[in-house]
């Protein structure tokens, strides 16, 4: 754990914003003296309800075959 006083929080916020999304926790100081802590939020994922396409997407009978050949010359830088 790092601590930086306030000057340097102010002039460096963005970097320290970087460091404590990577997991650091950063202590802000006032004349030596700890005044803040920069920790990162828990992001809060919200549940994800399978199914919820089901009847609207169709896929063609022909979806999985092989690509034209000069479909797949265009991939290849070919032509």
């Amino acid at each position: 754990m790092e601590s930086v006083n306030v000057h340097q929080a102010k002039t460096n916020l963005s970097q320290l914003i970087e460091r404590v999304l990577n997991g650091e926790e950063i202590i802000i100081c006032r004349a030596g003296k700890p005044v803040a802590r920069l920790t990162g939020l828990e992001q809060k994922r919200e549940r994800r309800i399978l199914g919820l396409m089901k009847g609207k997407i169709r896929f063609g009978d022909d979806f999985d075959d092989p690509l034209p050949e000069e479909v797949l010359q265009d991939f290849e830088g070919k032509r």
